[in-house]
């Protein structure tokens, strides 16, 4: 008579003092991993304990610690510079990314010189920033632009049109010109077609090379240097010049609230991305 068994896998039992096989590898990769973050890690972390000294000078809080670093930021140099530079970097995102989307939307319709024009506008992202800054600052200097809003922001545009514009040519690259010419045929006019047609679908884009250029222009340092002098004075330049002279310790408070606020959108997003992602949701 044969005999069930009702547990096959019963039947086969693991042999006494066994131990699952550790991946040596796997563990390694690991630890390289953390090594690497901390590395990379450190000298911005560094940066939170200064910004909390009681101190005149750059220094860690000796048993006492202090807001008067970040209330310097409330003073007027400071507050005006983070004024200019988040002025001058939203104009510049909007203005960007209005060219951005021209040129994009004329290179799609119309392809004949799509190498030629866009290597053009690309040349300031191949071309090394010294030398861009230079002939900016030659062509501020013929138009009496030197150290001025206009002249300032002129200099900004130029360097971050090219990555805007990228963000753009990334969202065009995935509609079709049939769509356009449904719309057209349609009766829809040229305006019609671009505001209700042509933006909807590429909006994606618009919200991208809004944020490269805006992004560009928050941290644009080096064009600044060669076209700013007493009276503009942006964040970075004013960051770049308290490194160089004094030390400032203020610059540590706003290295740390620049780092809390990218770790707040990064969380924020990460957030939104899980909820949205969900299933079920």
């Amino acid at each position: 008579m044969s005999t069930v068994v009702s547990n096959p896998a019963a039947v086969v039992a693991a042999p006494t003092g066994y131990r699952p096989r550790l991946n040596i590898a796997k563990w390694l990769s690991i630890a390289a991993m953390l090594l690497a973050a901390l590395f990379l890690l450190l000298p911005i972390l560094v940066i939170v304990p200064l910004s909390f000294g009681d101190q005149r000078y750059l220094s860690f809080p000796d048993g006492a610690w202090s807001l008067r670093h970040y209330l310097t930021l409330l003073d007027t140099a400071w507050l005006s510079s983070i004024l200019q530079s988040l002025g001058l970097a939203i104009v510049v995102g909007l203005v960007s990314t209005a060219l951005s989307f021209l040129f994009a939307t004329g290179i799609w319709l119309e392809p004949r010189y799509r190498v030629l024009l866009t290597a053009l506008v690309l040349l300031p992202m191949i071309v090394p920033q010294v030398v861009s800054a230079m002939s900016i600052y030659y062509l501020g200097a013929r138009v009496q632009q030197l150290d001025s809003l206009i002249g300032v922001g002129f200099g900004h545009l130029m360097m971050a049109l090219p990555y805007s514009l990228i963000a753009m040519l990334v969202a065009y690259s995935r509609l079709d010109t049939s769509l356009y010419k449904a719309s057209r045929s349609l009766g829809a006019g040229l305006g019609m077609t671009i505001v209700q047609v042509l933006m909807p679908n590429v909006r994606g884009g618009l919200a991208g090379s809004f944020f490269m250029a805006f992004i560009m222009s928050w941290e644009e340092v080096v064009v600044t240097l060669f076209t700013s002098g007493l009276h503009v004075i942006t964040l970075p330049k004013r960051i770049w010049d308290g490194l160089r002279y004094n030390l400032d310790p203020a610059i540590a408070a706003m290295s740390t609230l620049m780092v809390f606020l990218t770790l707040v959108v990064l969380l924020v997003r990460l957030y939104r991305h899980d909820h949205t992602s969900s299933p079920g949701r």
